[in-house]
């Protein structure tokens, strides 16, 4: 079994398969390391569940820079009109 996930230590290095169980929702895989040590990583992290397209399609590239983000929140607020402050009215009980 291969570790999938980028960011893991394990990554890319094959393993020994010893089980997957999913419970309370939780999709698990179980597998001995280099040294016989039993691991345990969400079966996402690995080559047992379908990589998903959205995630194999962009590589790890993001859609939005924060630059851009910053400079789009700039022009929203240029556009927007201003509002005047809402006037309060006194609450007064039945």
């Amino acid at each position: 079994m291969r570790v999938t996930h980028p960011f893991h230590p394990l990554a890319g290095g094959e393993f020994e398969f010893v089980k997957r169980r999913k419970n309370w929702q939780l999709d698990r895989v179980y597998l001995y390391d280099c040294e016989g040590e039993l691991v345990v990583l969400p079966a996402e992290w690995t080559d047992a569940v379908v990589a998903d397209p959205f995630v194999v399609v962009s590589a790890g590239r993001l859609p939005f820079h924060v630059e851009g983000l910053l400079e789009l929140a700039e022009l929203v607020a240029r556009l927007t009109p201003e509002r005047p402050p809402p006037v309060r009215v006194k609450r007064t009980m039945p």
